[in-house]
């Protein structure tokens, strides 16, 4: 299991979603991607996706602008 990391602040709805579900294909079951991000519509999109492909959103957090997100990556 590793950590990864994919600021995506400054990127607008779709893209948020499309460079976290590219990112997670380079990644092992297991590993835990934070993603940092600005959009207000990833905070129901990243889960949304997270819950259809079997991935686990363990954490979602809020500071002044950016939102983060940590992902457990599963292996479906």
């Amino acid at each position: 299991m590793s950590q990864h990391l994919l600021d995506v602040s400054g990127l607008l709805c779709p893209l948020p979603v499309i460079r976290t579900q590219a990112k997670i294909t380079e990644l092992d079951a297991g590993d835990i991607l934070e993603v940092i991000c600005t959009d207000p519509g990833a905070k129901e999109d990243i889960p949304t996706w997270c819950r259809i492909h079997g991935h686990e959103v363990m954490q979602i957090g809020e500071q002044d602008r950016l939102i983060r997100f940590q992902i457990r990556i599963s292996n479906g």
